[in-house]
């Protein structure tokens, strides 16, 4: 089975760049009411994952960051990221990206230039398997 079946395309991911300012991140996050979001540079290689707990370690180490204007001195690539979620190529297999979904909200997809091509969420994937009756019980 293609994994690229259940790609959300890069166009209709909601993300952030690199060097973009950190208030709009968080702002593009609180919008979207997302806790995670795929970080990518400008010219689209995949580089991580920015969580509302990054932000959060962030705002305790830089305390005078808790006025909004303040926190747009900050780019995105100033956040230390705890925990990036692993990109997989767009041509691994199946029970790799069932490996990666199973702790992870979304899995990057990444094509064989590293550029950042979209997502797949453990959502979709559940929805498929629900649909297609491949449970387990």
């Amino acid at each position: 089975m293609n994994i690229t079946s259940f790609l959300k395309p890069f166009y209709d991911v909601t993300l952030v760049y690199n060097d973009q300012p950190l208030g709009d991140a968080l702002t593009t996050m609180t919008k979207h009411r997302y806790t995670s979001i795929p970080v990518i540079t400008k010219d689209q290689k995949y580089v991580g994952t920015l969580t509302e707990g990054d932000i959060l370690h962030f705002l305790l180490k830089h305390t005078d960051c808790f006025i909004p204007e303040k926190l747009n001195k900050f780019k995105v690539s100033d956040v230390e990221r705890h925990r990036d979620y692993e990109a997989v190529s767009a041509d691994s297999t199946m029970p790799t990206l069932l490996s990666k979904a199973s702790h992870e909200n979304f899995v990057p997809i990444i094509d064989q230039h590293g550029n950042f091509t979209g997502i797949i969420t453990r959502k979709t994937l559940l929805d498929y398997f629900f649909e297609h009756k491949f449970m387990v019980l």
